[in-house]
């Protein structure tokens, strides 16, 4: 399978991150006016919660769709951004201010943010994986663009 998949093109991530910030506006969109009942679901039926956290640089919240593992009382989420070169905008905002929401269905829950630490993505990515195969193919396209793709653990705010 590695041998079939290629890095994308600076052509092709300059289009994706378009395409993405539209579609995930408008999943975000879908999603609160729903209260959690629609776009609450990606390809692969994987659950997707919505992710809250403050613009290193703007200040103001930011919320992504995103697809999560729960894990007791914890969520993990992976920064993948499809493999593309760079990592998500939302993971360098949670390493700045690591204080976020989630929003899984209805239920809107006060976070802190963490990497998860190598024994923790070895046991979070073969859950994660399951839940949605393309995380691996993902993870192959990042590695070719010296990128390893970071899990952030989010557990409940004190």
């Amino acid at each position: 399978m590695a041998a079939e998949i290629k890095p994308y093109s600076p052509f092709q991530e300059s289009l994706g991150n378009v395409v993405v910030k539209f579609m995930s506006s408008m999943q975000t969109w879908i999603y609160k006016k729903s209260g959690g009942k629609r776009g609450n679901k990606f390809l692969q039926g994987a659950d997707v919660a919505l992710l809250t956290v403050t613009g290193r640089k703007s200040g103001k919240e930011r919320t992504t769709p995103l697809l999560f593992l729960e894990d007791g009382e914890n969520v993990v989420i992976v920064a993948s951004k499809g493999g593309f070169a760079e990592s998500p905008q939302w993971y360098f905002n949670l390493k700045a201010n690591p204080s976020a929401k989630i929003q899984i269905g209805s239920t809107v829950r006060e976070m802190k943010a963490h990497e998860a630490s190598p024994e923790e993505v070895a046991k979070a990515w073969p859950r994660l994986v399951e839940i949605y195969s393309d995380f691996d193919e993902y993870k192959v396209r990042a590695e070719m663009s010296k990128r390893e793709i970071p899990l952030m653990v989010l557990t409940p705010a004190p």
